[in-house]
Order: C-alpha cells, then sequence, then structure tokens
C-alpha cells in the first residue's frame, strides 16, 4: 500500500473503537450543563412528540389529506 492512503481495516477498526467508547456512556453523558435527567427526559419527549407532529402533516399534505378536495365545486358536510 502507498503511504497515506487510508486502508478499509483502519476505517474499520477506527469505527469499532469509537462505539466501544461512547456506547457506555449513554445519552446521559452528552446532558446540557445546568439540566436534570428529568428536564432531559422532558427535552427528549418533546423533540419526539414535534417531529411526530411535522411527519404526519408532511404525510397529510402528500397525500391531500390537509385541505378539502378542489375535484368538485360541491362542498360535503
Amino acid at each position: 500500500m502507498k503511504s497515506g492512503s487510508i486502508s478499509p481495516r483502519g476505517i474499520i477498526l477506527t469505527i469499532v473503537l469509537c462505539v466501544l467508547v461512547f456506547l457506555p456512556c449513554g445519552c446521559g453523558f452528552f446532558n446540557q450543563l445546568g439540566e436534570t435527567t428529568a428536564e432531559g427526559h422532558q427535552r427528549h419527549e418533546r423533540v419526539l412528540r414535534l417531529n411526530r407532529k411535522e411527519m404526519m402533516a408532511d404525510i397529510d399534505r402528500v397525500l391531500q389529506l390537509d385541505e378539502p378536495s378542489k375535484l368538485t365545486d360541491k362542498r360535503i358536510p
């Protein structure tokens, strides 16, 4: 191999080492300063809830369920 080239074995080894270092830490390791575990959990729940709402709004928009159809001029109650 030429010097300076990156081998696939080196890339895989680097990824495995990073996973082994960060796996035991979990998400609690990356809490914001001054944030309790409960506040972090609430923040995660809020982000998941907002992401779910945005995804549902996008799906409704794609399926055209967010506004009345304009295929007919008669209104359906």
